[in-house]
């Protein structure tokens, strides 16, 4: 592809701008016997002990710059990543663990955490660092429930078609860590929390679960979730008999905004998808683009969103060469036999989108590339794929081959065989997804 290397190079801007060893430094350092934290310092004076909990897809390299920043006055911590994933560290005891249906070290790693904050003191600190994935890696069973029970309901709800938000809300009334518990059982330590957003709007109580801020959410709110998905009656019985204590009042419900340990807990969003936005509209003005930020939200359906942003490549009419960004999270229900991920199916309706079209833009070389900034796609080891015209015009691609592979949600098998697949590995961050738009002479 002619400007492949252009949407790749902005890409990586995206990447490299929410990486922990990028923001980390701003917001955690020591200085002149006092550690800054946030806006928040600390007289080391007054520490007893200071607990680090790293947890998600970014948790090795979060974990490794607190090292950096703060070593030994580090008394214990431990980090939770997905396979793959982890870097050397030496305060540090590393779990990996899977994702997005969490399977034994995700149990191993919860009872890790709730271990090293239990009997803690007001002179403690626990530094909790969540990036998206933790809600997954870092689990728990709820009481007369089993793993199996847990992972099918985890499977059933990912390809339900259901937001992050929703299947957080759900997976926090199946959890005693997230909806605001590590908060609580860290107590009366203080807690401060640092956040790499992978959620729409940033919402503190959706990333991760939400593990250390107060929740929104009840069990008629999860109940809710999985009756408009359809999935109540697929869940296992002992899940379901859970959630049904929970609304007869027989469950402890999450910590809620008025409880008053919260005046004891900060917490800060630290990294994000607009900050990703940002870099790549700044990396493509270098490279000789104008640039728009579409929109900085998506959300809803993969195929629709992916057909509305192809129109909007389409009917641009301004000056050339053009950069079209967007970023956020789609969702795709998933019912082929297929390999893919959801980024990788946006862009294999985007190229079928083009192909109808073809007549209108054969004048322009357009480029669309969507990618996760986590560098993983579905249960595939691609971070996303990119397409264009000059695809379209190899003549080896027709609309039946598109549909098929469409219709098996099988977009990964596709652009392997076109060289479409686009693989940066794991990178230690995750601020969902970016899209790419670009249109040349």
């Amino acid at each position: 592809m002619i400007f492949r290397n252009d949407a790749c190079e902005i890409n990586e801007a995206a990447i490299l701008a929410v990486q922990p060893r990028t923001l980390m430094p701003r917001n955690l350092f020591y200085k002149d016997g006092k550690l800054h934290i946030g806006e928040s310092v600390v007289h080391l004076s007054d520490l007893r002990k200071l607990i680090v909990i790293a947890a998600g897809k970014a948790a090795a390299a979060m974990a490794a710059e607190a090292e950096t920043q703060l070593g030994d006055y580090i008394t214990e911590g431990i980090c939770i990543t997905k396979y793959e994933h982890a870097l050397p560290l030496k305060k540090f005891k590393t779990i990996e663990a899977a994702h997005p249906v969490p399977d034994e070290n995700s149990i191993l790693a919860g009872i890790e955490v709730l271990r090293i904050i239990n009997n803690l003191t007001p002179k403690d600190i626990v530094l909790v660092l969540i990036s998206g994935g933790a809600s997954s890696l870092m689990a728990d069973i709820p009481e007369n429930c089993s793993l199996p029970d847990l992972q099918l309901t985890s499977e059933i709800l990912v390809r339900s078609g259901a937001t992050i938000h929703e299947i957080n809300i759900v997976r926090k009334h199946l959890s005693k860590i997230k909806g605001g518990q590590l908060a609580k059982a860290a107590q009366p330590a203080r807690v401060y929390t640092f956040l790499v957003s992978d959620v729409v709007g940033d919402d503190p109580g959706s990333i991760a679960s939400g593990p250390c801020v107060p929740d929104h959410s009840s069990f008629s709110d999860a109940y809710k979730v999985l009756q408009e998905y359809n999935t109540w009656q697929l869940i296992p019985g002992t899940i379901r008999i859970h959630i049904e204590k929970g609304l007869k009042g027989e469950l402890e419900e999450t910590p809620k905004p008025h409880d008053l340990f919260f005046q004891n807990t900060y917490t800060k969003i630290i990294g994000n998808n607009r900050l990703s936005l940002l870099a790549a509209k700044e990396k493509s003005e270098q490279l000789g683009y104008r640039s728009i930020i579409e929109d900085g939200s998506i959300t809803g359906n993969t195929e629709s969103v992916s057909r509305k942003f192809v129109t909007t490549l389409i009917e641009y009419q301004g000056a050339l060469p053009v950069c079209i960004l967007a970023g956020g999270e789609t969702t795709l229900q998933v019912t082929g036999h297929g390999k893919g991920g959801r980024n990788q199916h946006f862009v294999l309706c985007a190229l079928d989108e083009m192909m109808k079209h073809y007549d209108q833009g054969a004048d322009r070389n357009t480029t669309i590339l969507s990618a996760g900034t986590d560098g993983t796609d579905g249960p595939t080891d691609a971070a996303g794929a990119i397409t264009g015209t000059d695809m379209l015009r190899t003549g080896n691609i027709n609309p039946e081959t598109i549909q098929n592979h469409l219709a098996q949600f099988d977009s990964y098998t596709f652009f392997e065989k076109f060289d479409g697949l686009i693989k940066t590995g794991p990178t230690q961050t995750n601020v969902m997804d970016i899209i790419i738009g670009l249109i040349n002479k």
